[in-house]
């Protein structure tokens, strides 16, 4: 006997199923399952499984579970979630307000802090606002190259502390400036050693400070005249190259948050040069291989490792300055304006301003940088955890919509203005390590940011509840979690009831042959443990089932290149058709709507509806409902002579009528429009116009109702005959017609005369001017006259 998938089961499997990565991922155990896909579910019905059906067949989508009879409460098919923590709003107030606010209770980004849940595939969106603060505090640190060539420029900044003072104000009434300075590391090549020259590395009557490395002049406050004051008392120093060590005082900047004095506000550095940079590498030319640590080094003030550590490098820099939050405006001058615009391309919220030779135009440049940096937003994240993904959707000023590298990001922003993002975190596996991961999302250039802890969903709700040792599963040799038994180490099979040692013994291999046959599990299955396990096909669609794997639901009949003709299932290799089809290939319709003629009758009443199609039994017969006969008379010829003797005792079979024609009933009417019409009545008609021997016509309908035979037929007017010729019209017009045809045979041959005719004239006409007379003499002509000369003649 064989024990095959249940009908319902394997219709919902076929229907499915089909292309489901659900079953195609082998998933032993719940966990395992929902972490396949979001639409993956698991079955926890102990029952549920069928002979020869792995566990694997738990995990399926989850209309195909329902559809394969899993109770809806016995479906494990958790979702992810997400929960905010810390929600504050963004703040709201104006510059000239009464509420002055510490830096850390003013809130431009909302919420602060989520917990998000995650299932693998599932992803969870949630909304991030951002909103432009008016009057939100400024840190600005200006850092300025004291090479040679820069001395007049510092004349000019000497004054910048008041003046950018009071510019700033329009902008934030917290506004706070530090100075620095930078020349070069103090080893040669850089500079020259010599101790004439580190006293004073300047030539000529010029006199200059000793070079440095980088010096922090001030930390940041917010009194301008300190600035001013200080700023006064520096000196212009020198080197020998010409790229100057900025990277080494850039570094310090950043990470030197207390002696800079950096507060948790918008920070600003100003990086002020006439000339290019070392970078990562050129230190070698001085002896100097360490790469930079990037940690701070200043002792009262001075950068004191520049002999010792190599310059850092751009993405070294670039890494610090975000860590740190800050945002850099170059302002140099025009003849290194291409260097600097490559570099900013590298520093993420950074700006170049073209400074002029004196720097006499510092000031506008800072705040024009400056505006351009807060105009813009771009939100960055840490570094993701191995498996989650996230994707950005900006909704920025005036509903304009961003995906991509632009979802990151809104432009154009004023102050006041709020934008928003739709953020989808994704993950695809379980971490290998702990079951919680955080992640931190910010604006570029702002110390706030959001916080996201990430919690991953790795297993099912049902697998807390496992039974260890259960007896469900063989000799306590599993945990019974979720309606299956997940085995312990080295046991395999559905209830565990195997050791891994014991899987191909040949006493449990017989257990898997059918008849006592040669084949295992009919070369369609694996043997586990004395029970075959089915293969899984390419198509997921497609089943082994049965004890021994012998059955399937992909080699039945086929029709129309159909499985079971469309109009069945395919159960262990044969149809199980559909209502109203029978067939090995389901392709026999017994509906017999497509066998009824035009009068009502299957095949007309001359044959049989065989699978939907008629087979005609009388040969004369034929067409798909047999009601073409090319040697048959039609109805009206069919029914003519009877009618004829009966109607009005004439035709051929006027002497037999009563015999041969007594098989219908003849009804009379008045009129022609009294004849039964085809579109009047339910029953079958024909309506017939025939004409008898003295050609005249007379008119029948012929009809069946009720299976009698009835004849209509229009008696008012006996017989509709056409009148005798006039033979007198005829003759005239025949005899009118010759005379006719000859008087304009004449007019023609006339018309053709008159026409030859004056051709010929007017060719006689043409030869008579062409003609030309030959006015010489003829050579035989003499004259008659002779003329004698009298020689004595003298004239006189």
């Amino acid at each position: 006997m064989l024990n095959c998938v249940s009908s319902s089961q394997l219709k919902a499997t076929l229907s499915l199923s089909e292309g489901s990565i659900c079953i195609k991922a082998n998933a032993q155990s719940c966990g395992e399952c929902i972490q396949v896909a979001e639409t993956c579910g698991w079955c926890a019905d102990e029952n549920f499984l069928t002979v020869g059906e792995s566990k694997s067949a738990r995990c399926d989508d989850l209309e195909s579970l329902k559809k394969r009879n899993c109770a809806v409460t016995k479906i494990e098919n958790p979702r992810g979630s997400i929960n905010i923590d810390k929600n504050n709003p963004v703040t709201n107030r104006k510059k000239d307000g009464s509420d002055k606010l510490k830096p850390e209770q003013i809130t431009q980004i909302q919420p602060q802090k989520l917990t998000l849940t995650l299932r693998s595939g599932e992803p969870q969106t949630f909304e991030l606002k951002f909103k432009r603060a008016e009057d939100y505090p400024i840190d600005l640190y200006y850092l300025m190259d004291l090479s040679f060539s820069m001395k007049d420029d510092l004349e000019n900044v000497k004054n910048l502390g008041t003046d950018l003072m009071k510019e700033m104000q329009e902008i934030t009434s917290d506004f706070r400036i530090g100075f620095g300075s930078f020349v070069e590391k103090t080893v040669m090549p850089y500079i020259s050693t010599t101790p004439a020259r580190l006293i004073n590395p300047c030539t000529g009557n010029q006199n200059c400070t000793s070079p440095f490395s980088y010096k922090n002049v001030l930390k940041l406050t917010d009194k301008g005249d300190e600035f001013n004051r200080l700023v006064s008392q520096q000196q212009i120093s020198g080197n020998l190259d010409s790229p100057e060590g900025g990277f080494d005082a850039i570094m310090q900047v950043a990470v030197c948050e207390n002696q800079i004095g950096w507060r948790n506000v918008t920070r600003l550095l100003v990086f002020s040069t006439d000339a290019g940079f070392h970078f990562a590498g050129d230190g070698k030319l001085g002896g100097i291989v360490l790469p930079n640590d990037g940690r701070c080094h200043l002792e009262n003030n001075m950068y004191t490792m520049s002999h010792y550590y190599d310059y850092p490098s751009i993405a070294h820099l670039v890494q610090k300055l975000s860590d740190n939050n800050i945002q850099t405006i170059f302002a140099v001058t025009e003849e290194f304006q291409p260097v600097y615009k490559e570099l900013k391309n590298l520093i993420p919220k950074s700006a170049v301003g073209t400074l002029s030779s004196n720097s006499s135009n510092v000031i506008k440049l800072i705040i024009d940088a400056y505006n351009s940096l807060s105009s813009e937003v771009i939100l960055e994240n840490n570094r993701l955890p191995e498996g989650v993904s996230i994707t950005y959707k900006s909704i920025c000023k005036n509903g304009v919509e961003g995906t991509g590298e632009n979802g990151r990001k809104c432009s154009n922003i004023s102050i006041g203005d709020e934008v928003s993002f739709k953020i989808s975190i994704e993950s695809q596996k379980c971490p290998a390590i702990g079951k919680t991961e955080v992640i931190k999302i910010k604006p570029q250039g702002f110390t706030e940011e959001v916080q996201i802890v990430l919690n991953f969903i790795c297993d099912c709700q049902c697998a807390t509840k496992g039974e260890p040792n259960s007896d469900k599963c063989y000799e306590g040799n599993g945990t019974f979690e979720c309606g299956a038994c997940k085995c312990n180490e080295g046991r395999i099979g559905r209830l565990c009831e195997c050791s891994k040692d014991e899987v191909r013994t040949e006493d449990l291999d017989a257990n898997c042959r059918k008849d006592n046959g040669t084949d295992i599990c009919s070369n369609n299955g694996d043997c586990v443990c004395g029970t075959c396990e089915c293969k899984k096909r390419e198509n997921p669609a497609e089943i082994y089932s049965g004890k021994y794997c012998e059955c399937d639901n992909f080699n039945c009949d086929r029709s129309n290149n159909k499985l079971c003709g469309g109009h069945g299932r395919c159960e262990c290799r044969k149809c199980i058709c559909d209502a109203n089809y029978t067939g090995s290939a389901c392709d026999c319709s017994l509906e017999t709507s497509t066998c009824l003629a035009k009068n009502g009758q299957i095949c007309n009443g001359r044959g049989t509806c065989e699978c939907g199609l008629c087979k005609c039994t009388n040969p004369k017969f034929q067409g798909p409902t047999c009601e073409i006969c090319p040697t048959c008379p039609g109805v009206c010829a069919e029914h003519k002579d009877c009618v004829q003797c009966r109607a009005f005792e004439a035709g051929e079979k006027k002497d037999t009528c009563k015999r041969d024609c007594s098989y219908f009933h003849l009804i009379k009417v008045q009129d022609r429009n009294s004849l039964p019409q085809p579109t009047d009545q339910s029953f079958p008609l024909t309506h017939c116009k025939e004409r008898d021997a003295n050609d005249c016509w007379f008119y029948y309908t012929y009809a069946i109702r009720n299976d009698t035979k009835e004849v209509y037929f229009w008696g008012h007017i006996i017989k509709n005959c056409p009148a005798g010729p006039d033979i007198i019209p005829i003759v005239a017009g025949v005899v009118a017609g010759i005379v006719l045809i000859g008087l304009a045979l004449l007019l023609i041959w006339k018309l053709l005369m008159i026409i030859h005719d004056r051709r010929e004239f007017a060719k006689f006409e043409k030869e008579k001017m062409n003609a030309k007379w030959d006015t010489g003499e003829n050579p035989i002509y003499k004259s008659a006259v002779t003329t004698v000369v009298n020689p004595k003649y003298e004239g006189k």
